[in-house]
């Protein structure tokens, strides 16, 4: 086989560039295995960047014939990740894609992978760290195999197929041990677990349908509680008191790698701090009326199927306090010396996930009616949880929302998104004694505080737009009359 047929024939796939300017991604998870069969479009892996998780297609028909990278691993961008058999009828090849396969299929043919010789188990054997084998062609995620299950897979991920060992006679192969049922969670709660080092077989769940829940996570990740009469009879502690090296210490620690979208907003939350001179402003208001506007517009059929929620107001209140002041609707740029003002505004709302703090923004939110509002608003929040938000939908944003009230925190000094000029914490609505109409009563109160870049806007200017959210929710009919 000439070095163009052998090329033509094994396709890698290299790490694309999922985002705008990413330079690597971190492999989440393997959705196939060596020996599996993909179709041009199937998701393969799915990766995460410095914005958010993404799943990849490949653009290949063929037999997966290696996986170079093993999950958990960063990889530069432009690498290649897997490559697939794209020949006709082929067999899965263990080695690199310039290389043909070390050992060739004596029959002119391969059978069905319901019926792969015994002989070929042991190829079989040399896949992703964590999978078992790959008995058939499927878009199913691989199944985890108990602990132990992989030794044979480093010399795979290095490109190399493991050394087989001799077949056993074909009267008595040795049968592979069935493969556990693979348990039931979503991505981000399955993120959660490879994070705190959680095996998900071993989680009892506690979801629907035996779905394994973050709590479930939680709750297994918990050192378990012990007395201090217990752990004194245990050796716990010295004849000193000072704790022995049998006192348990890895329960004590819990160490998270620091990567992806945390890593990323670490970094970003720095040279945010650092670059733009913050100041905050804190307004407690009213807000009776607008409590009372939420549960009529719950009933309106105009919102029917639509999730209303105090935010929504929040956010409509801040869009007329930008159409009122539209210079706090502007970015600082650097290198020419300038104000960016912004005729159109993307939304941001900071949204906390397992993979870290997020902030997708509803694009041109400014020009949405409420229900328009509502809908958007819903929908990326859905995402946001579920871990799903694109990094598309993290660009372009000029100003945030963050909701730490849903925390039961009365309010905060956030940390401008990088790039925006303002962010608009809203914090825990309260029932508060307040004088109303000249007599003290109970009322919906509420704090809350704008932080803004001093390089381009002033004191008055982000007192302005802070009052004029804050009128907006004291009088809400304010939303007719300033609109």
């Amino acid at each position: 086989m000439t070095a163009q047929t052998q090329a033509q024939r094994f396709r890698e796939f290299r790490m694309p560039d999922v985002g705008e300017g990413l330079t690597e991604a971190e492999i989440l998870k393997w959705y196939v295995a060596v020996g599996d069969t993909v179709t041009d479009g199937q998701v393969v892996c799915e990766v995460e960047t410095a914005k958010a998780a993404v799943e990849l297609p490949i653009p290949y028909d063929g037999v997966v014939s290696e996986i170079r990278f093993g999950e958990g691993t960063t990889v530069d961008v432009g690498t290649a990740i897997i490559v697939v058999d794209a020949g006709s009828g082929a067999e899965p090849a263990a080695g690199p894609a310039a290389e043909p396969p070390a050992v060739k299929a004596p029959a002119p043919a391969p059978a069905p992978a319901a019926e792969e010789p015994a002989e070929q188990a042991p190829k079989r054997q040399a896949v992703l760290v964590g999978y078992g084998v790959a008995p058939s062609a499927t878009t199913r995620r691989p199944r985890k195999q108990p602990s132990g299950a992989g030794q044979a897979a480093p010399a795979a991920l290095n490109g190399h197929a493991a050394p087989a060992a001799p077949a056993p006679a074909p009267a008595a192969p040795a049968p592979p041990a069935p493969a556990a049922e693979r348990p039931l969670a979503k991505p981000p709660v399955r993120k959660l677990a490879k994070d705190l080092g959680i095996d998900l077989a071993t989680v009892a769940p506690t979801g629907p349908n035996g779905v394994v829940t973050r709590e479930d996570i939680r709750a297994a990740a918990a050192p378990p509680a012990r007395l201090p009469s217990t752990a004194a009879q245990a050796g716990g502690t010295s004849a000193a008191g000072a704790p022995s090296a049998t006192a348990g210490t890895a329960e004590r620690e819990i160490r998270i790698p620091v990567k992806g979208v945390r890593k990323a907003t670490a970094l970003a939350m720095v040279a945010s701090a650092f670059t733009a001179p913050h100041v905050t402003e804190f307004v407690t208001c009213d807000i009776t009326r607008t409590m009372k506007l939420v549960q009529e517009l719950k009933a309106d059929p105009a919102f029917a199927g639509l999730r209303v929620s105090p935010l929504l107001l929040v956010a409509k209140a801040l869009l007329v306090a930008i159409r009122r002041n539209p210079q706090v609707n502007a970015s600082w740029d650097e290198q020419n010396q300038e104000i960016v003002q912004k005729s159109y505004v993307n939304l941001g709302i900071a949204a906390a996930t397992p993979r870290g703090l997020v902030v997708p923004n509803i694009k041109d939110a400014h020009d949405r009616t409420l229900p328009e509002l509502a809908a958007a608003l819903g929908e990326l929040v859905a995402t946001a949880r579920e871990g799903r938000t694109s990094p598309a939908a993290m660009q372009g944003g000029t100003v945030t929302i963050s909701n730490v009230g849903v925390f039961g925190v009365d309010t905060g000094t956030p940390i401008l998104n990088p790039g925006e000029s303002a962010i608009l914490a809203f914090g825990a609505v309260k029932l508060q004694p307040w004088v109303h109409k000249g007599k003290v009563k109970p009322r919906q109160v509420t704090t809350l505080a704008l932080s803004f870049d001093h390089r381009l806007v002033d004191g008055e200017l982000g007192s302005r737009v802070l009052a004029d959210v804050a009128a907006v929710l004291e009088q809400p009919k304010r939303l007719l009359s300033w609109a």
